[in-house]
């Protein structure tokens, strides 16, 4: 299904070459100012910027079509459609019986029998976080003052110091081949007693809505793996008349937010359409065939994503708040 929560519903919906992609918010309260200007800053954020990001450019203009009225919400769901118009659906008809390795092109054959509008990776695509960062641009507007969430890149190919990231994705970009990146992102001002144990802990329902980005491959929660390593003593959070007075658990105990700052990292990989010589399988002349994926792509798409991880997490908040 491609709806998330319970109070607040998002459903996201279209392809990446397809017309449109748009997104419809259930559950948003009546009497709050909405323009299509509100989304100017998120979109911009997520859009392409210099050299190592898609050659795909988009106006990316919110088409505001239900659910608000003369500049506020309704109570009614809102719906929002952002119309595709630079597609070049042309580069990817080499791969319609060779999935190219890494992406959703042999799954989705397997499952949908060879219907899916795979152009561009169609609803797999990381064009589908257009409608989830303007999810998240309503979700801020639920949060109450004094709670921020913040996303930034710390490691980028491995490589933790930002000053040798440019020449990092200059190597890898005249390789023709593509990084990964982990983000951070702190939740400050959170209150404790949010998540509902056992199914929709906090963790829970923020690990669900962010591997929901296409390319995430792990998310942690404080200390996280490092915390299987390190003795109980050294992992637990003393406790003072304030909460707790470390923070090695992200925030979150037993599922509940515990007052502290959420703190969680997110791992992306590597962007897989790329340039360099991969191998894959025809399954139309059923032999090996070596291929090459032209076409825009990011050389890290990672580079773009602070501001869909804090969209996903706006949406969980504010359906918890709520």
């Amino acid at each position: 299904m491609n709806s998330f929560g319970k109070n607040i519903r998002v459903s996201i919906f279209g392809a990446s070459h397809g017309q449109l992609v748009g997104l419809l918010l259930d559950g948003f309260p009546a009497g709050i100012a909405v323009s299509e200007e509100d989304f100017a800053a998120d979109i911009a954020r997520r859009a392409p910027h210099g050299a190592f990001t898609t050659a795909r450019h988009e106006d990316d203009i919110p088409h505001i079509v239900s659910g608000v009225y003369e500049g506020h919400s309704t109570g009614a769901p809102i719906g929002i459609l952002f119309y595709n118009k630079d597609q070049h659906s042309s580069d990817y008809e080499a791969f319609r019986n060779t999935p190219r390795p890494g992406t959703a092109d042999y799954t989705a054959a397997i499952k949908y029998g060879g219907f899916a509008d795979m152009r561009g990776s169609g609803p797999f695509s990381g064009r589908l976080t257009l409608p989830l960062v303007a999810a998240g641009v309503l979700a801020k507007k639920l949060l109450p003052k004094g709670l921020s969430i913040k996303a930034s890149i710390c490691e980028l190919g491995g490589e933790s110091d930002s000053s040798r990231w440019k020449a990092l994705l200059e190597q890898v970009s005249a390789e023709g081949d593509s990084l990964g990146a982990v983000l951070s992102c702190s939740i400050e001002g959170l209150p404790a007693g949010l998540g509902e144990p056992f199914w929709d802990s906090c963790e829970s329902l923020l690990s669900h809505a962010i591997f929901s980005i296409p390319g995430v491959r792990g998310v942690e929660f404080g200390d996280g793996f490092a915390a299987a390593a390190m003795r109980g003593s050294r992992h637990n959070d003393p406790i003072g008349a304030d909460g707790p007075e470390k923070n090695g658990a992200g925030g979150i105990n037993g599922g509940i937010s515990n007052g502290a700052p959420l703190f969680l990292r997110v791992a992306f990989k590597p962007t897989s359409s790329i340039a360099a010589k991969q191998q894959s399988y025809d399954f139309a002349a059923h032999a090996p065939r070596e291929i090459t994926v032209g076409g825009r792509h990011d050389v890290c798409f990672a580079l773009r994503c602070p501001v869909i991880v804090e969209a996903a997490c706006a949406v969980v908040i504010a359906d918890l708040l709520k």
